[in-house]
């Protein structure tokens, strides 16, 4: 069974994973790693806490001469922020505590978080709640990607539009079919995209909300190659490869809708435009003339590109704040603190979106193919796939 864990709060001294379930003899790179987080801390319309942090992973255990043992891997992030905020944050009791945080922000978790905990100190409820959590998730992520990626899965992601700007409805890229040159036109890209002027137009439009003191959200588009046929099931709802593609997706910070494949835009349309014909040949094997289920049917991979978008709202924290209320008092309030804040987090949530997406797949993989060493798993894999051949 794969599963794992996050600890630690943003202004910390570290962040925290230990991942359970990898198998033995599995080639590891602490490279791969940092250049996932480092992936993370890119994109146009970042803040200034980019510019402190500089991501990497220390590996503390589970990984030895290049490999994985089969035993738990425990990664830790640095916070270089954290000499700044040791006072603020020691766990040690304090005489004269920090002057609290009671003005709570519309659109965070300050007031749910603070009542849910019963914390007077919104502070308490920010450090965790912080999408800073989200570089642990990125490095767990990139070991789930060396796994997948010694099966010849490749996970990708751009970004579809920022604010009003953005691909039209009926002409987004068809990344199931997408080479090379796309994606390394994505990465070229300040804004992960491939269209260089509509790149320059979602900088200007990011421009145009920073000016206004406003912020600014958008969608971005993952996709999963190479996926087999058979991951996940529909014996019982939370098996369902789809089930879990949603939860994860919703569960980074700012997610607020999340489509496969066709998405909402298959609703309007009648099932003979809309259900993937399946072909077999030789050649080929299993496969479908088109993707509009986003490679997952009836809770399973059907052996088509994994494609998911994720609508991501804009980050809350504003320079010019809104009005809200402090959570003590109860006093209602022309306009909450500003903390330093992102303008668009769009570039950055695709990469998350990459890394919940292979641990997704990853968790499915071990299920299917087992195993507690790497050829064992192969061996199981092999065998498998030799089963869909007529």
């Amino acid at each position: 069974m794969f599963r794992f864990l996050t600890a630690g709060e943003s202004h910390g001294p570290s962040l925290t994973a230990i991942v359970e379930g990898l198998p033995a003899g599995l080639p590891f790179s602490k490279e791969i790693i940092d250049e996932q987080l480092r992936r993370r801390q890119g994109g146009y319309g970042r803040g200034g806490r980019m510019k402190i942090e500089r991501d990497e992973a220390q590996v503390l255990s589970g990984v030895r001469h290049g490999h994985t043992l089969g035993s738990p891997i425990t990664l830790r992030i640095e916070n270089r922020d954290w000499p700044n905020w040791q006072e603020r944050m020691t766990p040690d009791p304090v005489d004269a505590p920090p002057e609290p945080v009671t003005r709570v922000r519309p659109g965070h978790a300050d007031l749910p978080g603070a009542l849910k905990y019963g914390q007077s100190d919104v502070r308490e409820v920010i450090e965790r709640a912080s999408s800073r959590e989200t570089a642990a998730r990125v490095a767990v992520g990139a070991l789930c990607r060396q796994l997948l990626g010694a099966f010849g899965v490749a996970i990708h992601s751009h970004v579809v539009s920022v604010a009003d700007v953005g691909y039209p409805a009926n002409a987004l890229p068809d990344v199931n079919t997408a080479d090379a040159a796309f994606w390394e036109r994505v990465e070229a890209s300040e804004m992960r995209c491939a269209d260089a002027e509509l790149t320059a137009r979602m900088i200007e439009r990011i421009l145009a909300g920073k000016r206004d003191g406003d912020t600014c959200g958008g969608v971005f588009e993952v996709v999963a190659t190479g996926v087999p046929i058979g991951l996940g099931g529909y014996v019982q709802w939370d098996q369902r490869l789809s089930a879990r593609l949603g939860q994860a997706m919703l569960s980074i910070p700012s997610a607020k809708g999340v489509e496969i494949g066709g998405g909402f835009a298959l609703a309007a349309l009648p099932g003979s435009r809309v259900h993937d014909v399946v072909r077999y040949d030789a050649e080929r094997g299993w496969h479908h003339l088109s993707n509009n289920a986003g490679g997952v049917e009836g809770g399973i991979s059907n052996g088509e590109a994994i494609t998911v978008r994720v609508a991501v709202k804009p980050i809350p924290t504003l320079a010019h704040p809104l009005p809200s209320a402090d959570v003590v008092t109860g006093e209602n309030i022309e306009a909450t603190r500003y903390e330093r804040s992102d303008v668009c987090v769009v570039p950055a949530a695709g990469v998350v979106g990459e890394a919940m997406l292979a641990i997704v797949l990853a968790a499915a993989w071990l299920e299917k193919f087992g195993g507690d060493s790497l050829d064992e798993m192969r061996r199981n894999y092999d065998g498998y796939l030799a089963t869909l051949a007529r």
